[in-house]
């Protein structure tokens, strides 16, 4: 698999790209296009149930989950080069057990966004 890392949100979200435009296509070469399209069906399909899960929990007593769960969606989203949702989710990885109620749902309206654009990113190719 790909390695990437994520780096901090910068301050405009704009000044990052949705996806990175070669990502897909090193990853049909690891894997073959089937199995790089099935992959990235069920990467949309985790993220959007990982997503609204995220709307069901509380910072406050679920920090590990979220945290993990964040780990996970980071990774995933690395992978396909989702380089804005990489670095929201990093974001959120780092700070599930300091973000306030307020903050978390700012930075899930933020992740949902990421998301939205790279869905649309995805559909223009």
């Amino acid at each position: 698999m790909l390695e990437v890392t994520a780096a901090p949100m910068p301050k405009a979200l704009d000044a990052e790209p949705a996806r990175e435009p070669g990502a897909y296509q090193a990853l049909v070469r690891e894997i073959g296009e089937d199995g790089a399209c099935e992959v990235r069906r069920v990467f949309w399909s985790e993220t959007c149930a990982r997503l609204h899960l995220f709307r069901n929990l509380t910072p406050a007593q679920h920090h590990a989950r979220i945290a993990r769960e964040a780990h996970s969606l980071k990774s995933a989203a690395g992978t396909f080069g989702y380089v804005r949702l990489a670095a929201l989710a990093l974001q959120l990885e780092q700070s599930a057990e300091t973000l306030g109620g307020a903050e978390f749902h700012d930075l899930l309206d933020l992740m949902d966004a990421a998301y939205e654009a790279a869905r649309a990113q995805e559909l223009d190719v």
